[in-house]
């Protein structure tokens, strides 16, 4: 596979389970072997309708990736802004 690259979320505890995955036109955060959620180089953000708000872990790093709050994410959620689909 080429041009994919992966990382791990850098924060002050970095966990070796919370990864950004990205290519030429996609962003990709995976806690575990979930993916949570997806960018889009359009902009668009699509969420797993399952395991979004999954563990206190997953929703840290969520948040890390969308650089924003749990309020914040519900909120865009409810006005359609981010879509609830399946991932996995």
């Amino acid at each position: 596979m080429k041009n994919i690259q992966v990382f791990n979320i850098n924060s002050t505890s970095s966990l070796a389970t919370q990864f950004i995955i990205k290519t030429k036109t996609t962003e990709y955060f995976q806690s575990y072997a979930s993916i949570i959620a997806k960018k889009t180089k359009s902009g668009k953000i699509y969420l797993d309708a399952d395991k979004w708000n999954y563990s206190r872990t997953t929703s840290k790093y969520r948040n890390i990736f969308l650089n924003e709050t749990i309020a914040e994410t519900k909120k865009k959620i409810k006005s359609g802004e981010y879509k609830l689909i399946n991932l996995n």
